[in-house]
């Protein structure tokens, strides 16, 4: 087959990749559409990948063309995507059913073969249908729209708060729709690009505010009758916006930091005392399942897009290419990763 293979240093070919075997319990797919997550950035540019050559991709769709003899759940020529962590199902994390935990996991795209490729092989536990009325470009952002999803059950939501979302990008977007699906009072989607900030709030959000005004803190307060956020959610994983978290939380908030950090960050005193004094709670959020796997993570992303709740906007998709043009695409962030305004999309026509 043909695949999107990644040696390091921004370089990647479109080119002859030895095709996955196909066990009893295994499901080979063709992708339609896999997105470039911000995880697959270091990997093609920087080296930070397992091993080389390798082939990235873990957000995808595609159609069912071969399955094992014991495979029974899905059939040739459905519509599916797929969820990329692959458990080992024997841990203790995993008996919990906190299978993002696991000890001894493999994951789609990072410790196996990726989806960037013509086909994709996956255990049956790990392919999820999808309705004929969610597009290919929507299945694609399954994984990204779970991952907001699992941020709110780890920071114990309630309905009928002050939601703060800290990052426009694609989680981010996610989360203010999953805000408003949940039963927020008001949620506030907070960043420095104009295009997603107008986006977000062309998709629900109560209100947006650049960060790089210089009241903007001042404004956000006052737009929750200065009480501060219940619920504030960090999406970026950048140094700003986690330190922001902490003040625009309200006392007794609950704070879940579901971006990842790049860089290493140091608080101040007065920072880091923000948590004490207003008595917030601090969590953190790893990927997207549940019990049973892959969890209802996956179930309600499904059930939401199907009936619209969760909207889906092409201007989520900052580019699209065709997958043979994949050096064009991760020249993209080669050349400046802070001018790629959304995922880019690598498809099979």
């Amino acid at each position: 087959m043909q695949a999107v293979v990644c040696y390091g240093d921004g370089v990647v070919r479109y080119e002859d990749f030895a095709e996955q075997k196909v066990g009893d319990n295994d499901v080979k797919i063709f992708v339609k559409a896999c997105g470039i997550c911000g995880s697959d950035i270091p990997r093609a540019i920087e080296r930070k990948a397992h091993s080389y050559p390798t082939v990235l991709g873990h957000e995808f769709s595609g159609i069912v063309v071969q399955t094992g003899k014991n495979v029974l759940s899905v059939k040739v020529g459905e519509k599916v995507t797929g969820a990329p962590l692959i458990p080992c199902g024997e841990c203790e994390a995993c008996k919990n059913g906190d299978f993002a935990l696991c000890s001894n996991y493999s994951f789609v795209g990072s410790r196996q073969q990726g989806a960037m490729a013509q086909y994709v092989v996956l255990p049956e536990k790990n392919v999820f249908k999808l309705d004929e009325k969610i597009s290919f470009e929507q299945g694609a952002l399954f994984e990204p729209a779970t991952v907001a999803l699992h941020a709110y059950f780890q920071n114990n939501y309630k309905e009928g708060g002050y939601v703060c979302v800290l990052g426009g990008g694609t989680i981010g977007i996610f989360a203010m729709q999953w805000a408003k699906i949940l039963g927020c009072k008001k949620v506030v989607v907070f960043g420095r690009d104009k295009k997603h900030l107008e986006l977000s709030k062309r998709l629900g959000a109560d209100e947006v505010m650049s960060t790089l005004d210089e009241d903007f803190k001042k404004r956000a307060l006052s737009v929750t009758d200065n009480h501060g956020f219940d619920y504030v959610f960090e999406c970026a994983g950048a140094v700003a916006t986690i330190k922001y978290s902490l003040e625009l939380a309200a006392k007794k908030a609950k704070i879940c930091l579901v971006g990842t950090p790049t860089k290493e960050m140091t608080f101040s005193v007065k920072e880091w005392e923000q948590i004490n004094r207003k008595e917030c709670y601090l969590t953190g959020s790893w990927m997207s399942y549940s019990a049973p796997f892959p969890g209802k993570e996956w179930k309600m992303t499904e059930e939401n897009f199907k009936n619209g709740k969760l909207k889906y906007d092409e201007e989520i998709f900052y580019k699209i290419f065709d997958m043979k043009d994949c050096q064009s695409a991760f020249d993209l962030y080669s050349e400046s990763r802070e001018k790629v305004k959304g995922r880019v999309l690598l498809v099979n026509r």
